[in-house]
């Protein structure tokens, strides 16, 4: 069962909470294994490459249906957003509160090792002198020295005519340079459109998209904010955003894995 690194002044309630709110275990093989069945070079290189890569059959249906089903329980998330208030688009997600969802905070605790190094060689690329811990938890506390001590992973809902408009998720100080969102819902059955897109602002150029495709249970590994690009004169720093297009037709669930946490 996972951990997580929790704020003070939510650990006594966060201990009340576990044996009575809702709460979502890996089904069968350890997110831990899961997660070292990938190439993890070939990621890197997709992810150097293409500012993103594709972690294929991360989630198993009846785990996606669970996580899904969390979205109309209380006393698990801190905070709702409804986009359209914000002009972030139209939908809805709500940010999970600590003790994060087991599986989440698996997702979160086995990604963040193998994407640390990456980060750090991204970082000395971009002449950016920020290095990032090997686990998790260091990193967390990180973020809490800095005062950003609210959990940032989160569950999205979209209906027809929703999207989520081109953004990034920086929540503060402390920024770590990959974040993962995870498919839930079946494109086709349970809603049409809503494509996962990336768009890559160049110097001097026209922006890049990216169509990202996913499955239920697939995973997309992306830049949360820059990433270098190998040009003739060195490297250059290219700007990322990413949002998802309109929903057709039917319901589409996301849930995002952000590894650092907010102010």
């Amino acid at each position: 069962m996972g951990t997580s690194i929790e704020p003070a002044s939510r650990s006594a309630r966060g201990k009340s909470q576990r044996q009575t709110r809702a709460n979502v275990e890996a089904v069968g093989q350890s997110i831990e294994s899961r997660v070292k069945r990938f190439d993890w070079k070939e990621i890197a290189a997709q992810l150097d490459s293409h500012g993103w890569a594709l972690l294929d059959g991360m989630l198993s249906a009846e785990e996606c249906g669970a996580i899904t089903a969390l979205y109309d329980e209380s006393g698990i998330f801190r905070k709702q957003i409804i986009m359209a208030r914000h002009g972030f688009g139209r939908g809805e997600y709500k940010y999970y509160d600590y003790p994060l969802p087991s599986i989440v905070s698996d997702l979160r605790r086995s990604l963040y090792p193998r994407l640390a190094p990456i980060a750090d060689r991204w970082n000395e690329a971009m002449g950016i002198d920020v290095r990032y811990p090997r686990e998790h938890s260091a990193f967390i506390e990180r973020c809490q020295a800095a005062g950003q001590t609210r959990p940032t992973p989160l569950l999205l809902k979209y209906g027809e005519g929703d999207f989520n408009a081109l953004h990034q998720d920086l929540y503060g100080e402390h920024v770590f340079p990959f974040q993962v969102v995870f498919l839930l819902s079946r494109p086709g059955e349970d809603f049409t459109g809503g494509e996962f897109v990336l768009t890559e602002q160049r110097p001097r150029m026209q922006s890049r998209v990216e169509v990202v495709p996913l499955r239920q249970g697939d995973a997309a590994i992306f830049a949360v904010h820059n990433r270098p690009v190998q040009g003739s004169r060195g490297y250059y720093r290219v700007n990322l955003r990413h949002g998802v297009s309109r929903i057709r037709s039917g319901h589409r669930y996301t849930t995002g894995v952000i590894f650092h946490d907010a102010k």
